[in-house]
């Protein structure tokens, strides 16, 4: 089974999560910000991954520390599961469609990390009122530090471009979505490939 845990404990977060890549989209992490929570388990369910584990951060400062670093974690989980990337297509992309915002990402799990992140997100955070009764919210402005970090961490090329979109709900879930299933290609094993790395230097750095 390609699967992997990584954990991450620093002065601002601790970080615990298990990452299986050929799952069936089950998302049981213990997630504080509430629409981060909806974005993770919205990540598994289209991508098919099983994700498990638990979030704590400094919240009391803002939600950047805690964001970015589960988007490092991720990341990392991504790369330890992954391996030498033998006998993957290796790149993904995905055109995905929510009401009016259309999004698609595109990723390449060549080695060399990089962010082209054109969301065209409003910076303003999205409110919300939890069962408790207690106001939350989720910092648009983090959404390109989780990916940023993802990237960095996993070591991949990643583009993500909301074509069009009014709704700040639809586009960072729209992209969510385009992303996860452009991983979902990149990361299954291609039969023809017999389980060769797939690159013409014959490994993946």
């Amino acid at each position: 089974m390609r699967t992997a845990t990584v954990e991450r404990i620093t002065g601002e977060t601790k970080i615990k999560l298990t990452l299986n890549l050929d799952g069936t989209g089950v998302c049981n992490v213990s997630n504080p910000i509430g629409f981060f929570d909806h974005m993770l388990k919205s990540f598994c369910k289209h991508g098919l991954f099983d994700l498990s584990g638990t979030i704590e951060g400094d919240l009391n400062v803002d939600q950047h520390h805690t964001i970015e670093d589960t988007g490092i974690v991720l990341g990392e989980c991504f790369k330890k599961a992954l391996g030498d990337c033998a006998g993957i297509y290796r790149s993904g992309f995905f055109i995905y469609p929510m009401d009016e915002t259309l999004a698609q990402a595109a990723v390449d799990f060549g080695g060399r990390p990089y962010l082209v992140n054109n969301s065209m997100l409003t910076g303003v955070s999205l409110v919300s009122i939890g069962a408790d009764g207690k106001e939350g919210s989720f910092q648009t402005d983090c959404f390109e530090d989780f990916w940023q970090g993802f990237v960095n961490a996993a070591q991949c090329n990643l583009h993500i471009d909301v074509i069009r979109g009014r709704s700040d709900h639809h586009k960072v879930e729209a992209c969510f979505k385009a992303v996860s299933r452009a991983i979902r290609a990149a990361v299954e094993i291609d039969l023809r490939r017999n389980g060769a790395v797939p690159s013409t230097k014959g490994v993946i750095v």
